[in-house]
């Protein structure tokens, strides 16, 4: 996980904000979910 991602939820987290913790977590899910365009080219 990205630092400025762990300094953001811990940061919300902090002030309980759970909106904000929502967002990051679908920001964090996104973001490892998404298909990388060297995997695809290990794959040929």
């Amino acid at each position: 996980m990205p630092q400025w991602l762990c300094n953001q939820l811990m940061g919300a987290f902090l002030k309980k904000d759970r909106r904000q913790i929502r967002l990051l977590n679908d920001c964090w899910y996104f973001y490892r979910t998404k298909p990388r365009p060297e995997d695809d080219t290990a794959s040929l």
